[in-house]
């Protein structure tokens, strides 16, 4: 019997990660989860064993620097064949007010491992001729963020080295792709301290949807994906509206609603 296909999946203990990590087993691949919470990795991994799949988890903090060479290390000579960079978060507030060290810590999950773990194991995809590449930006990519400014141009970040990776990786049977969701149904909000702002207010798209949308896109090696029509219409917005205006615009949406 042929070996199954290797996905490792970052913030895989919950949220999209999960979802990615459960559409990706049901697709016949097996799994490595990485994530700082053991208990939830454990728990993440019983449910996808029932599936068949079989999966590894890694219990690490991202936001330690130096955590990207570890897990590298760690998964040591296995062929990955899909690499999903989902790990994130966010802060929210005026940039002047919210903490330092935290949207330090964000920069390193959300562009130093992010670009470090693609920098380290694209290559060896390259060498055999085959790999996926899937970076979870989000609709937030396409503007600037007042009350959330630093994960808003992090997530710029991520959508244009995802958009270049694209282009230069044609005709190596390689491809990278950039997942945009929208406001998803998960616990990100609440991490952010955003639950209460008019953007979630206004719905959050059904997780499983996002993860099956994103997947289906990254093995087609599609270079952006954005799920759902309001979504998409979010995306384009800014090309459609006076730059100098969307600031406000985003500001506003980011307001909490009461």
């Amino acid at each position: 019997m042929a070996a199954r296909p290797l996905a490792v999946v970052t913030g895989a203990s919950g949220g999209i990660g999960l979802a990615l990590a459960t559409e990706l087993a049901s697709r016949g691949y097996d799994l490595v989860l990485v994530a700082r919470n053991q208990e939830g990795l454990d728990r993440a991994a019983a449910d996808l064993n029932r599936s068949g799949a079989q999966v590894a988890t890694i219990a690490l903090d991202l936001s330690v620097p130096g955590a990207a060479k570890a897990l590298v290390d760690q998964l040591g000579e296995l062929d990955v064949d899909v690499l999903v960079n989902n790990a994130g978060f966010a802060t929210y507030g005026p940039f002047a007010e919210t903490d330092w060290d935290a949207e330090s810590r964000m920069i390193e999950v959300n562009v130093i491992v992010l670009t470090e773990l693609t920098k380290r194991l694209l290559p060896r995809m390259i060498a055999r001729g085959r790999g996926r590449v899937l970076n979870v930006a989000s609709t937030a990519a396409f503007m600037p963020g007042p009350l959330m400014a630093v994960y808003y141009a992090s997530k710029a970040y991520v959508l244009s080295l995802g958009e270049a990776l694209h282009e230069e990786v044609k005709g190596t049977g390689v491809t990278v792709t950039t997942l945009c969701p929208g406001p998803t149904k998960t616990g990100f909000q609440n991490r952010a301290g955003m639950q209460e702002s008019k953007l979630v207010q206004s719905g959050l798209m059904d997780v499983t949807v996002v993860a099956r949308i994103g997947v289906e896109g990254a093995l087609a090696g599609k270079p952006v994906v954005i799920p759902g029509l309001k979504n998409k219409v979010q995306a384009v917005t800014p090309k459609l509206v006076p730059r100098k205006l969307i600031p406000g615009i985003v500001k506003n949406a980011q307001k909490k609603a009461h």
